[in-house]
């Protein structure tokens, strides 16, 4: 059974089609690593589940719901979390009050009324209590008080990681969640998801470049290339494949020995 659905999903700019007709079903409780070589449809396809861009052709369905016609914002209030959207809410509010912000608007659903400064801020204890417990997690309690526009790259990206905790989608959706951020910091991130995993009533989508990290997290893996879905299977049999080890991974076969001598 799905969660989260993509049928026949299609985008076309001009004579370019960058998702060419995926059709993909994702169930609860697991993590699927979206890979392929740049430029392959990864992010556009993230964008189109998100409704940062509107499909040319098919649909995206959450829970059996048709979510095609939703920008992103009520694709969010209906369970569709991915990291990014809401990193520059508050920029210039500090980190602690970014995280109040998105746990009021999940508690009190200020999401749908309008942003209301008074509820936001009511119920203070709970709220306060409940973010600071997420800065715990992805390890930001240090830089509360730090306006979100002054953290550097790495700990912007977990605050992104803290900001969708704090709206519990029913679906992650990651995109290079540790890109860009120094070895140390990584482990934080990759721990937060497979804290995430464990709670089998969500579904989580990863894009990831990094074959270590999606072999050691992924239930499942879907390749994407020029835009079309061109291998879809459990991780070892993915990587297996010569197809996906070639043209998709960077890898090339090593010639046998007899061609080697030839």
């Amino acid at each position: 059974m799905s969660l989260l659905e993509t049928r026949n999903l299609t985008v076309r700019f001009g004579g370019h089609v960058a998702v060419d007709g995926v059709s993909c079903r994702f169930a609860p409780g697991t993590l699927t690593a979206i890979v392929g070589p740049n430029g392959a449809g990864k992010t556009t396809y993230f964008n189109l589940i998100s409704g940062q861009l509107r499909a040319t052709a098919g649909a995206v369905l959450l829970g059996g719901r048709d979510l095609s016609g939703l920008p992103a914002s009520a694709r969010t209030r209906a369970g569709l979390g991915r990291a990014f959207q809401l990193t520059n809410l508050f920029p210039h509010l500090s980190v602690r009050e970014n995280v109040r912000l998105a746990v009021q608007a999940r508690r009190e659903g200020a999401h749908r009324r309008g942003l209301n400064l008074w509820s936001v801020w009511s119920d203070h204890r709970a709220v306060t209590d409940r973010a600071d417990a997420i800065l715990e997690d992805v390890s930001l309690a240090a830089r509360a008080g730090a306006t979100a526009a002054s953290l550097p790259h790495g700990d912007q990206r977990k605050l992104e990681v803290a900001l969708l905790m704090a709206l519990e989608p029913r679906v992650f959706m990651f995109d290079e969640p540790t890109a860009g951020m120094h070895a140390a910091e990584a482990p934080v991130i990759l721990d937060l998801i497979r804290a995430l995993k464990r709670d089998r009533t969500r579904t989580i989508l990863l894009v990831e470049h990094k074959m270590d990290v999606v072999r050691e997290l992924a239930d499942r893996i879907v390749v994407l290339h020029n835009g079309r879905l061109v291998a879809d299977g459990e991780p070892a049999e993915v990587i297996a494949s010569p197809l996906v080890q070639e043209a998709y991974l960077g890898t090339a076969r090593k010639a046998p020995a007899a061609e080697a001598a030839a």
